[in-house]
């Protein structure tokens, strides 16, 4: 097997942040396509069939314009004396009703020296997030379980930011306190340089999706969100995405 990227992933960024300008960028352009687009593309597409194992609900698009991997350009309509391109190449797997409601996802980061995946919700709409706190409320048992499994706590790690004090209607000495208080409801799996860059990283970051997974289906499911493939879809329309209708 070989790996998708190699150290010319990496060395791309780094260079970038050096030189991040237009006439830097159109002139290693190919670079960018050959060392960075293309290979994350594939990793996309080969990925697929893994997250759909995981949750059918959840989207990898491989077109490269639209798709699942965000664009390197900068949006400087608010920023115009900013850097135009990003330094760091990033995919995100939604739910398929994301564009009609809050729902969690997962999301890739691959730059040098700071590469990660994030699972859940970052700072969703309070509605959302109470919807989360209420299911903990109801199902403490299977919250605790899902964070102390093995498998959790071997690949994951909750992350994001927590409010000081707890929110109003719960009580402050609710045993999982520090989960009611929580702003975002996300965990992370880092990644070195060199295993983003081994044979076997499309495994690695697959077992750390499937470890995050019952973490997922918790969130999920406490928006009314489809989980399994036996739950309706919310959208039809992404199944175009593998199958576009002739117009």
């Amino acid at each position: 097997m070989q790996p998708h990227f190699t150290s010319d992933f990496f060395k791309f960024f780094r260079q970038l942040k050096r030189h991040n300008n237009r006439e830097w960028f159109m002139a290693h352009k190919l670079e960018y396509e050959h060392n960075v687009r293309d290979p994350f593309l594939k990793l996309i597409e080969e990925f697929r069939p893994r997250l759909h194992s995981v949750s059918p609900h959840f989207i990898a698009d491989p077109r490269p314009h639209g798709g699942s991997l965000l664009r390197i350009y900068r949006d400087m309509r608010f920023r115009p004396d900013g850097d135009p391109y990003q330094t760091m190449a990033a995919a995100r797997f939604p739910h398929e009703a994301w564009k009609q409601t809050p729902a969690p996802g997962f999301y890739l980061h691959l730059e040098p020296g700071g590469s990660f995946l994030g699972c859940g919700m970052w700072r969703p709409e309070p509605e959302a997030r109470n919807k989360v706190r209420e299911a903990i409320v109801r199902n403490p048992t299977r919250w605790k379980k899902i964070l102390s499994s093995k498998r959790f706590r071997s690949l994951c790690e909750l992350s994001g930011q927590s409010a000081q004090r707890m929110p109003l209607g719960y009580d402050p000495d609710h045993p999982l306190a520090e989960d009611l208080k929580r702003k975002d409801y996300i965990t992370v799996s880092y990644f070195t340089d060199d295993q983003v860059c081994a044979a076997s990283f499309l495994e690695q970051f697959t077992k750390a999706v499937a470890a995050a997974a019952p973490f997922m289906e918790f969130l999920t499911s406490a928006l009314s969100l489809p989980w399994s493939s036996a739950d309706r879809p919310i959208v039809k329309e992404v199944l175009e995405i593998e199958s576009p209708k002739i117009r």
